[in-house]
């Protein structure tokens, strides 16, 4: 989308750098860069020439060309990122020296995040309920490593959680599994409904668990 400024230009709407999904953003700006006939000055970059008596009109003309676009360029980054990002470009002269900047810093953000996905990844298939381990307690576990997941790129929706949590239950909620996959839809079922189904069952087990024992003690 674009927005009309009180001069009646259209103003484009400028995609939005939070620290996540650089290489999206970088995409986004590089269209807008190339729209805005601003790709040359960002690639080649704006350098100040020293003032020359001998320089033609045609020369000085371009010069302030040159020097608007990289003006231009250098708004448009500063406009496209947060307030913490900015930090890091604040003092960049030119726009060819904010843009190789962020480059440099979030490209090695990504590569580490990509590394350190790769790697939760492995962990999430892994990850297999524990025979002694309580209901909460590996939702907890299956949650936390979601959530690091998340904050390294990766996107999760419900269902898949869902599904994760039912194929790796230990055999005594195998019962309640079917149950639940039988009569319910997989695609709506939240993690909360799932964790308060097994949690009921779970409590289940253990009175009936409790009843058998005192039978037995009885005896």
């Amino acid at each position: 989308m674009a927005s009309v400024s009180s001069a009646g230009n259209v103003q484009p709407q400028l995609p939005r750098f939070d620290g996540k999904n650089f290489e999206h953003w970088k995409i986004q700006m590089e269209v807008l860069f190339g729209f805005q006939e601003l790709t040359e000055i960002i690639e080649e970059g704006f350098v100040e020439p020293e003032a020359a008596a001998d320089s033609t009109t045609e020369e000085q003309r371009t010069i302030k060309e040159n020097r608007k676009k990289d003006r231009k360029a250098l708004f448009y980054i500063f406009q496209a990122i947060d307030s913490s990002i900015f930090e890091k470009v604040a003092n960049s002269k030119t726009a060819k020296e904010a843009w190789d900047t962020l480059i440099k810093i979030y490209k090695g953000v990504e590569k580490v995040q990509k590394v350190r996905l790769q790697t939760l990844r492995r962990q999430y298939e892994l990850l297999q309920m524990e025979k002694s381990e309580s209901i909460s307690d590996y939702f907890s576990r299956v949650l936390a490593l979601v959530n690091q997941m998340k904050a390294n790129g990766e996107t999760f929706g419900d269902q898949q959680i869902v599904e994760k949590i039912l194929r790796t239950l230990t055999l005594q909620f195998e019962y309640i599994v079917t149950s639940i996959e039988e009569s319910r839809d997989l695609s709506v079922l939240t993690v909360d409904e799932l964790i308060g189904s097994l949690q009921m069952h779970e409590q289940r087990l253990k009175e009936k668990s409790k009843t058998v024992e005192e039978a037995l003690q009885s005896q």
